[in-house]
């Protein structure tokens, strides 16, 4: 079962992730010139942020899908680094597009946003450290 995961996992990357990258690489680049130009400082921040973040979260997802089980059984009990660098990652993201979101919708919407943007970085780590634990 995992030596078809990691074939999987290795075919999947052959077009779909560079092209993937070039289309937010792009995109990007003219949310911070658009950003820039206009003199938003917060966004082009956010911009910057969002876009390392992502890159970064695409490398660590990698990383982790083509991990073999045994690699990463470490202490027992202690999380495992990429699991928690991908949550997270993903709670950053999370965070930041709650963020910028509430900042242009009334108060108790964003009261709405924050709350949803907590719960499912609160589910997430939940549900990926309780997967870890029946995987090893």
């Amino acid at each position: 079962m995992d030596h078809q995961r990691v074939a999987v996992a290795r075919d999947a990357g052959g077009i779909v992730v560079p092209t993937t990258i070039v289309v937010l690489t792009v995109t990007c680049v003219a949310a911070l010139y658009m950003a820039a130009t206009a003199g938003d400082v917060g966004s082009v921040a956010f911009v910057v942020v969002s876009y390392g973040a992502l890159l970064l979260l695409l490398r660590s997802l990698r990383s982790y899908e083509l991990a073999p089980p045994e690699a990463a059984a470490q202490l027992e009990g202690a999380p495992q680094a990429e699991p928690l660098r991908v949550w997270a990652l993903c709670t950053l993201l999370t965070g930041l597009f709650a963020w910028k979101v509430g900042s242009v919708v009334p108060f108790l919407v964003a009261v709405g946003v924050w709350a949803v943007a907590a719960a499912t970085s609160a589910g997430g780590f939940v549900l990926l450290f309780n997967r870890q634990q029946r995987r090893l």
